[in-house]
């Protein structure tokens, strides 16, 4: 006859192996908060583009984001992006604005992406006219280790060619 100790030493065994094999709960599903945060980051950042200060524009990239707007080359890093927007930011006619109307978070909550729509206003170097120009963006975000959002690829394009202020 089998030992009875033996028997219920291997069941607490299976028991208690069982309990370590069991997957850590889910992280708590942060999308809605995660996805308001990105919209109220676009409204200041929209209205810090408007204050024409490159600085406080270029605070919302994270260190190795890249550009790709319309009619140039891509810009790798903040510091590039910011260097390619000052002579921008200083014409008198310039402007840039955005609106939001599309934020998606992944599930995990450390990646997201938004989109919307674009008005970029400036002056023609050839033509030396006020041109406006409509179009679309797709922003890529990351979660920083601070749990704030920055903007790691950011992409624009115009819906048709710019057209002169007042047609």
């Amino acid at each position: 006859m089998r030992n009875p100790y033996t028997l219920l030493a291997a069941l607490a065994l299976a028991v208690i192996l069982a309990g370590c094999n069991q997957a850590p709960p889910p992280a708590p599903d942060t999308r809605d908060a995660d996805a308001k945060a990105i919209r109220d980051l676009e409204t200041a950042w929209s209205q810090a583009a408007a204050t024409k200060d490159v600085d406080k524009f270029a605070a919302y990239y994270a260190d190795d984001a890249t550009a790709l707007y319309d009619n140039m080359p891509i810009i790798n890093g903040k510091e590039a992006i910011k260097a390619a927007m000052k002579p921008l930011f200083q014409e008198k006619d310039f402007s840039l604005t955005w609106a939001t109307t599309k934020v998606e978070v992944a599930r995990s909550g450390d990646i997201a992406y938004s989109q919307g729509t674009i008005v970029v206003t400036f002056t023609d170097p050839k033509t030396k006219k006020v041109m406006t120009e409509k179009g679309k963006y797709v922003e890529v975000y990351k979660k920083q280790a601070d749990g704030g959002w920055k903007a790691v690829e950011d992409i624009w394009n115009a819906d048709a060619p710019a057209t002169a202020v007042g047609k």
